[in-house]
């Protein structure tokens, strides 16, 4: 099996300076591509990776004219991952309508306008170009607490899987579908150490992901290996997570089968 090999090739990751988007980037450069980490604020320090640095451009992912122009001034284009995203813990009763029609904004609208933006500077690049969505298991079953959130990664994975029909042969579309990633943010999401490995219990593979992981997939969804691949949803979420029935169930199975 040849390794994958980005080298000569341009990537863009949208929030690509920390966590999730930190280990894609990292990835990305150790397989040889010329990496843009792309956020509103610069960070202390890029990612590095294979003796190279990402280089960092400051974009606001929801302005459909600034991501149109600063596709268009890049010198190619091959690889987009779009990242960038999040959501805080908001149930759908509370705050206003506009917070959630942001979270929504954030993590469809923006993907949308960054895909199209590539779409037209991958085309002028011999060979076309693959785009990757992050996607999320929120999107796959109910988010309760983050609602527009799992709304929002849902409707990802179907723009992905129509731009991927709309798009073809020039331009792959896959989404990375994940669950849990630890990050240095982790303990927002899931507490001090204590919880963080309770949480990971919940999950077959008994851990969470790490970035690199990610990054791995996101550099095989770009590469050549990955030339048939476009439409898909690759789960990266460590088996899943075990069905609650299961725990509830009172049910002896060897007297059961």
């Amino acid at each position: 099996m040849p390794d994958v090999d980005l080298t000569g090739r341009t990537a863009v990751v949208t929030g690509g300076v920390r966590g999730v988007g930190a280990g894609v980037s990292r990835a990305l450069l150790d397989a040889g591509a010329d990496v843009v980490a792309v956020a509103r604020r610069a960070p202390e320090a890029l990612p590095e990776a294979g003796g190279r640095r990402a280089r960092f451009a400051s974009l606001d992912v929801r302005d459909a004219t600034a991501a149109a122009a600063f596709c268009a001034g890049l010198p190619r284009l091959d690889i987009l991952v779009n990242n960038a995203g999040g959501t805080p813990f908001l149930p759908a009763a509370d705050g206003d309508a506009r917070t959630h029609a942001k979270i929504i904004e954030l993590n469809l609208i923006a993907p949308l306008i960054m895909a199209r933006a590539a779409r037209d500077r991958m085309l002028a690049t011999a060979g076309g170009g693959s785009i990757i969505m992050i996607g999320s298991v929120s999107g796959t079953r109910p988010s309760p607490g983050t609602a527009a959130y799992g709304a929002a990664k849902a409707g990802l994975a179907s723009l992905a899987a129509s731009l991927a029909v709309e798009w073809a042969p020039d331009v792959r579309v896959n989404t990375l579908t994940l669950g849990m990633v630890r990050t240095e943010r982790s303990h927002l999401h899931y507490g001090d150490e204590d919880g963080v490995a309770a949480v990971a219990r919940t999950v077959p593979l008994g851990r969470l992901a790490d970035p690199g992981e990610v990054g791995a997939a996101c550099a095989f969804l770009a590469s050549g290996l990955a030339g048939y691949v476009s439409g898909a949803s690759l789960l990266l979420h460590g088996g899943g997570e075990r069905p609650a029935f299961l725990d509830a169930a009172t049910v002896n199975s060897e007297e059961n089968p």
